[in-house]
């Protein structure tokens, strides 16, 4: 329940995920989107959250392991989509990673399946995930799933995610996350942590 949430910044991290020019693509005018993302990260950094990037691409090895049966990635490796090194794989420009953040690369649609992005949190205590990017439909659903399962606690950042299925889109954040994770908006998770007192644990909302 958002109504108690409490953010602990040194045992959260900030994940922001599939922000590269071949997903943003896939929406229709990915920049406020991106915006709200530099905005999430600029207090994710400020308050001392680890921000770790989740990105897609592929290399050729990759693209060997990809099985005809799945339905997702097979035609990835058919057509040689998101290259490793391609301009489909690259950040955007307005959230490009700084020094002391992470970055993953997936050949998968979730942020854990194919990465060691769970060794990456566990060795730093961190115990709560925040979730953002592109789809809500893809990583974000596929993200919050396994976290979940990992006993992660969950937060999914409602307007910085989103999906070019919009009737999908507002299904999942107002159906199906809520099962498993609590959702913030931007302004209402920067807002939490700028609040926080002294100790480091953001107030109630």
């Amino acid at each position: 329940m958002t109504d108690t949430l409490t953010i602990t910044p040194h045992r959260t991290a900030l994940l922001l995920m599939d922000l590269q020019a071949g997903i943003l693509g896939l929406l229709s005018d990915p920049s406020d989107l991106v915006q709200r993302a530099k905005q999430a990260r600029e207090a994710a950094v400020a308050a001392g959250i680890q921000v770790v990037y989740v990105r897609v691409a592929f290399t050729e090895e990759d693209y060997k392991g990809i099985s005809e049966n799945n339905k997702t990635f097979a035609p990835a490796a058919e057509h040689h989509l998101f290259a490793e090194g391609s301009p489909e794989t690259v950040i955007a420009p307005e959230v490009q990673p700084g020094p002391q953040d992470k970055i993953v690369t997936k050949t998968r649609t979730g942020a854990f399946s194919t990465t060691h992005l769970d060794d990456i949190l566990r060795e730093r205590g961190i115990d709560t995930v925040v979730l953002a990017g592109v789809s809500t439909t893809g990583v974000i659903l596929s993200t919050v799933r396994d976290a979940a399962d990992r006993d992660y606690r969950v937060i999914v950042l409602s307007d910085v995610c989103a999906d070019p299925d919009t009737t999908a889109h507002h299904t999942l954040l107002e159906s199906v996350f809520p099962s498993q994770a609590d959702l913030l908006d931007g302004k209402s998770f920067a807002d939490l942590l700028i609040a926080r007192p002294a100790d480091g644990v953001g107030p109630a909302l």
